[in-house]
């Protein structure tokens, strides 16, 4: 049977006006600012020619209040699936050209449908968010939708990674779509994501306030933590989402994308030496020693502006990939406080999720004291920590270079919640508190005998850290695998990696754990 030739056209035609809705002008100006299209998101994200859309004809319940006889093209919403170098993924594009992006219910199910497709398929999903926020006039079915998209990103939590682009406005309950995700990138100058408004907020608190201060990604990035990466632009943000994807598994039952194929380099490292300061009391810089640990001196650094007493993000060692956590003495001494708490703990769980290994890099010298932190509940948030490490059963390797005192040495996953294997370097000292404090709590009657109390307080701290801090005390007592030279941290670590990725390690049956939040 030969199908008629005006059928062809039909299809043809109805393709077009379809996909064909920005004007070249409109592009013009779009790029201009850093945008894309929202069907050109798609195309910079997939390998060409290997995009498959969902939906194009959907089209809304034109019977909704002055919505009758409207066209709007994929209803506002691009879906599909195409390769990221080999991989499958899943996505969504709003489109702010139709109706500005706004979520009706047809508009909901394209979206959950696709997303149920990454659920089934076992391939993650990445979401352009470019909306206005809920159609008004749909009314209770665009609440509805939400309902159906925030569900949908609950039940594939844990599942498959959920990677959220918020390219222009992400507004009112839409916020709450990436905020269920694993990870948010916002671009600099043209994202904004919040649940009410400058408007709104003046006139409500009489407060005057600017988009930037309640919702621009600088603010998330830094302050509420709720974006994990700022990108210049669209195609930045593009760029992101790919490195992100080359470090993640397509879904929970895969390992990671180690390359097991690259050897260990069991050569020694002397300049790892140069990074420990001349004086104890000096800060470490923490990123020097990743350089020298992880492969070619790269890691993608996750939530690089929130809480940078504490770093977390994705590397290599020795072709496997790892989750780095370490503090950061460079600032606030590497103190853990109520952000950095809840940035290791989130990191720590989302790489469980995905079976990534972690490596853990400590010099702690504790929670940081204060009344605020008390108030803010600080032991909430730090047994966040303790719980995301207890509960995680990936490979999880520490290294104690410095300082670790008291329960933030706990909360740096010790041996005790649950590390495979414990290195310190001969500089570590693990205590309950540092020397000082406890010379000054333990000796204080020698201490204001003494005719010379700060030569004295010196020489009793030092005796503090040979008899109770020092590494080979903990050695001792089994509760570190080994004391290693800091020019043999790369490859033991390493070496530690490879013996664990086959870890397998089975927990009382429960639905879950009920962690602090």
């Amino acid at each position: 049977m030969t199908i008629r030739p005006e059928l062809i056209e039909l299809l043809r035609t109805k393709r077009k006006k379809l996909t064909d809705n920005v004007s070249a002008e409109k592009l013009d100006a779009l790029h201009a600012k850093g945008l894309l299209s929202a069907r050109e998101r798609l195309d910079a994200l997939y390998v060409e020619g290997s995009f498959q859309e969902f939906g194009l004809h959907a089209a809304h319940n034109n019977t909704h209040f002055g919505m009758a006889r409207k066209v709007l093209p994929a209803d506002g919403v691009i879906a599909g699936s195409g390769y990221v170098g080999n991989m499958q993924v899943a996505a969504f594009s709003q489109d702010f050209s139709v109706v500005a992006g706004t979520l009706g219910k047809m508009q909901a199910r394209k979206i959950t449908r696709i997303m149920r497709h990454a659920l089934k398929t076992g391939v993650p999903v990445v979401a352009f968010k470019d909306s206005g926020g809920a159609r008004i006039q749909e009314g209770v079915d665009a609440l509805s939708g939400y309902g159906d998209v925030f569900y949908a990103n609950v039940l594939l939590s844990g599942v498959v990674p959920q990677i959220a682009v918020i390219c222009g406005p992400c507004a009112g309950g839409a916020a709450y779509s990436p905020a269920l995700m694993d990870f948010v990138i916002m671009t600099r100058h043209n994202a904004h994501m919040f649940l009410t408004g400058p408007e709104v907020i003046k006139a409500v608190t009489g407060r005057t306030t600017t988009m930037a201060e309640v919702g621009g990604a600088e603010m998330h990035a830094t302050v509420s933590g709720n974006a994990h990466f700022i990108a210049e632009d669209d195609r930045h943000a593009i760029g992101l989402v790919k490195q992100l994807l080359s470090y993640l598994p397509a879904n929970n039952t895969e390992d990671p994308p180690h390359h097991l194929e690259v050897d260990i380099d069991g050569t020694e490292d002397p300049e790892m030496h140069d990074c420990i300061p001349d004086s104890p009391s000096d800060p470490l810089d923490m990123y020097a020693v990743i350089r020298r640990l992880v492969d070619h001196g790269e890691m993608l650094e996750v939530h690089a502006g929130f809480a940078r007493n504490t770093i977390v993000g994705f590397a290599r060692i020795c072709g496997v990939v790892v989750g780095i956590v370490a503090n950061q003495p460079m600032v606030m001494a590497g103190a853990l406080d109520l952000n950095a708490a809840d940035k290791v703990a989130r990191f720590v769980r989302m790489c469980n999720t995905f079976n990534v290994p972690l490596v853990t890099l400590v010099d702690v010298p504790g929670f940081l004291p204060g009344v605020e932190q008390e108030r803010g509940g600080i032991i909430r948030h730090g047994a966040k920590m303790l719980s995301a490490y207890g509960s995680c059963t990936s490979p999880k390797i520490t290294v104690i270079l410095r300082k670790a005192y008291g329960g933030s040495y706990l909360a740096m996953c010790s041996q005790e919640l649950g590390a495979d294997m414990v290195f310190a370097w001969p500089t570590a000292e693990i205590a309950v508190m540092g020397a000082e404090a406890a010379v000054k709590i333990l000796y204080r009657k020698e201490l204001e005998a003494a005719t010379d109390r700060p030569a004295k307080a010196a020489e009793l701290a030092q005796e503090y850290r040979n008899e109770f801090a020092s590494p080979y005390v903990s050695a001792a007592n089994f509760y570190i695998t080994d004391v290693i030279e800091p020019q043999d941290t790369r490859w033991m670590v390493a070496l530690a990696l490879r013996k664990t990725l086959d870890k397998r390690e089975l927990r009382p049956p429960k639905k879950h754990g009920n962690i602090p939040m």
